[in-house]
């Protein structure tokens, strides 16, 4: 009687298939192994390290796989900062760009130089950049003797503005020259012999003048 009770109140010591399954679920289900379990996360990276591990360099050792690993992690790091750079900053791409654009003018070489570079380019008839760099060598012929400053980010119109003011005969005609400047440079207008004739005279008549800056003589 005792050992019926007995056996009517405890688990079976072997259960059958759905009572074991039933057991599992319950077990499973607490608190502890749910904390445990890995997150989507866990099992990404998980993944990725197993790929990168996998890799394998024809000819090296054993030790050779995990520095591979270290390699791509450090790769792929920075294709994302590239990415970020690329696309995650548009405004500061334009402001790039345009920087990169208004300084156009102003140019590593010398006046010689410039003018020597826009008398092949006349020769060869690429008159577009005979006049882009025939006003560079104005602009340069200019800031070499110290009558305007030139720097990167320096525009046309900002050294003929400049020029005019102590050239003061020859203000239109150094607007005439940015003018002319921007539309070969920036507009992608078509050049002919004119125009560069144009801005040679201008320069030669300026290396030929003194400047006459404001106040002087006062």
């Amino acid at each position: 009687m005792i050992a019926a009770w007995l056996a009517a109140d405890r688990p079976p010591l072997t259960p059958d298939d759905d009572t074991a399954r039933r057991w599992l679920a319950q077990e499973l289900a607490k608190p502890e192994y749910a904390a445990a379990r890995p997150t989507w996360f866990d099992l990404l990276s998980q993944r990725i390290a197993e790929w990168f591990g996998s890799l394998r360099v024809p000819g090296a050792g054993a030790g050779a796989s995990g520095w591979l690993a270290v390699l791509g992690i450090v790769v792929l790091a920075l294709l994302v900062l590239g990415a970020v750079l690329r696309f995650g900053l548009p405004r500061l791409n334009r402001r790039v760009r345009a920087a990169a654009v208004s300084g156009d003018v102003a140019d590593a070489r010398s006046a010689a130089e410039l003018r020597a570079a826009a008398d092949r380019a006349a020769a060869a008839g690429s008159w577009e950049l005979a006049v882009i760099e025939r006003f560079r060598a104005l602009a340069a012929s200019l800031a070499e003797r110290t009558v305007v400053a030139v720097r990167p980010g320096t525009t046309a119109h900002e050294v003929a503005g400049a020029a005019a003011s102590v050239f003061s005969a020859e203000g239109d005609a150094l607007r005439a020259a940015a003018d002319t400047f921007d539309a070969a440079r920036y507009l992608g207008r078509r050049m002919g012999t004119a125009d560069d004739a144009r801005l040679r005279e201008l320069d030669e008549r300026l290396r030929r003048q003194a400047p006459v800056f404001a106040g002087a003589g006062r």
